[in-house]
């Protein structure tokens, strides 16, 4: 089984999907209305009023995505051949190395790598950028880069203190772009209801997907729909992904 894009955490990994028919910041606003705590996401604008502390419901904690932040970077080494671009690609490339080594682990062994490891890796990336953003003028991309990483640098290091958090988002992008791939295949979902349909589909499939519960969503979602009509409904909880295990083997046991 390949082990779950997150930490070792006592619920089941699961994935949700939100449509909504533009990409105004109104539509994070109302789906996040009643949560409070950690959020995890790239620096979209319409996120900014989630993170302010007087929020109704509860402050929701931006924890950045370095996947983001190398990004910028990576594009100026590729296409340009920026020294220093080509320098911080590879300084949060050891990052993510140890990312990989721990994936997986429970909270607290992550927070103790993180801790011992990335923490003093973190402390000399942050005065190294500091050095080379001095030697750039303000409009310089390479400047603007590390701006982006500098200005934001609480959110970025949230990980080095909570084993639960990812140091990236790639999870969710992942999840996401089997909906950007699709869009060549079907541009409509032929109403808001229709989208709000599609999105329930793809929150049953990619929580039954093998990144994230190792079962065949198609498998399963078959012997669920067979097995719905009576099925007793104080025991629907057995036909969860995590918990399902196919008709034949269920008689058995």
């Amino acid at each position: 089984m390949r082990k779950p894009p997150t930490f070792a955490g006592p619920d089941p990994p699961a994935a949700v999907f939100f449509y909504s028919p533009d990409h105004g910041g109104e539509h994070p606003e109302q789906h996040l209305a009643s949560y409070a705590g950690l959020m995890q996401a790239d620096a979209y604008a319409g996120f900014g009023r989630l993170y302010e502390p007087n929020r109704k419901g509860g402050q929701i904690v931006e924890a950045a995505c370095w996947a983001h932040g190398k990004r910028k970077f990576f594009d100026l080494a590729r296409l340009s051949k920026a020294p220093i671009a080509a320098e911080a690609v590879k300084r949060v490339d050891v990052l993510f190395a140890i990312e990989r080594e721990i994936n997986g682990l429970p909270a607290q062994e992550r927070l103790r790598a993180r801790q011992g490891r990335s923490r003093p890796l973190i402390v000399e990336l942050q005065a190294w950028l500091r050095v080379q953003r001095a030697k750039l003028s303000r409009s310089n991309d390479i400047a603007k880069a590390i701006n982006y990483c500098l200005s934001r640098w609480d959110a970025f290091t949230r990980f080095l203190d909570d084993g639960r958090l990812c140091m990236s988002n790639n999870a969710a992008e992942r999840e996401l772009w089997a909906v950007a791939v699709g869009r060549r295949n079907w541009t409509f979902a032929g109403s808001d209801e229709g989208g709000r349909r599609a999105a329930a589909i793809y929150t049953l499939i990619a929580s039954a997907s093998a990144s994230l519960n190792d079962i065949e969503p198609q498998a399963w979602l078959a012997d669920v729909l067979a097995r719905l009509p009576d099925h007793p409904a104080k025991r629907i909880h057995q036909l969860l992904p995590w918990n399902w295990r196919p008709q034949s083997i269920a008689h058995a046991a």
